[in-house]
């Protein structure tokens, strides 16, 4: 089958926006809210190994803070939390601080030329995945993606495989016929569930990361002056930028 579609995570894949976006706004939300809350680099690499954001408060509130009393409305509390969190995430991306990945731009802009249809796969929210698109990309930047699979819209999150089923529904589309874009094993486990074939970027949080399976492991996508480094996977004889033509060879080779 020809290929068709190719359907990206968002928060480490399209731009780097763990450790200095939602890491940021996280901690913004807690001191506005006076609570005494503080996730360093470290720590928020740890719990990335949760995904979902109310997720990983809850997470982080039964593991690492045992001396905090729960309120009776304490789910309350967290939805409260994540969506001051989102305000944040916003203004910091409003102000430029969040760029795309290398490569990112480029391959989206020659697949829209190509014609191949692009999608979203992703636990973050519709709010998180607009504000990135807008102020990374082009305020028009939702429209270039046919489906946008994000947030609550299914109740099992990555490493589930829940979100890629219900983009792939949506696409009309078999996984045969796609290639998704990942950048940590939870990402790459629920993509291969799906049965797709993955292109894995990874960041500094990911790194040492399983990803046993990936169709490649790369550094980042790559540009014409910065050539992306195969960290594991087959060997692209002289290619320096992932484009159409290799992901089609990669998805082959899958």
């Amino acid at each position: 089958m020809s290929l068709e579609a190719l359907i990206f995570d968002v928060d480490g894949t399209l731009a780097d926006t763990e450790r200095d976006g939602h890491r940021v706004a996280f901690n913004r939300a807690f001191s506005d809210a006076g609570l005494d809350w503080r996730w360093d680099v470290d720590l928020y690499g740890q719990l990335l190994a949760v995904t979902g954001g109310k997720e990983r408060m809850r997470h982080y509130v039964d593991r690492y803070r045992p001396d905090y009393a729960k309120p009776a409305d304490f789910d309350v509390l967290v939805t409260r939390l994540h969506a001051a969190k989102t305000r944040h995430y916003t203004s910091l991306l409003g102000h430029g601080g969040i760029p795309l990945r290398p490569g990112v731009r480029r391959l989206l802009e020659e697949a829209r030329k190509a014609g191949m249809r692009l999608a979203i796969a992703t636990t973050t929210t519709p709010d998180n995945v607009t504000a990135l698109l807008r102020h990374a990309i082009s305020p028009e930047a939702e429209s270039w993606f046919e489906v946008i699979g994000a947030g609550d819209v299914v109740a099992a999150k990555k490493p589930a495989p829940d979100i890629y089923y219900y983009v792939l529904e949506r696409l009309r589309l078999s996984s045969a016929q796609c290639v998704a874009f990942e950048d940590s094993e939870n990402g790459l486990r629920a993509a291969q569930a799906a049965d797709l074939a993955t292109i894995i970027t990874v960041n500094d949080y990911t790194r040492t990361h399983d990803f046993s399976g990936a169709a490649i492991v790369l550094d980042q996508l790559g540009e014409p002056d910065r050539p992306f480094q195969v960290l594991s996977g087959r060997a692209v004889n002289g290619a320096s930028c992932l484009d159409l033509g290799l992901l089609r060879q990669l998805r082959t080779n899958a």
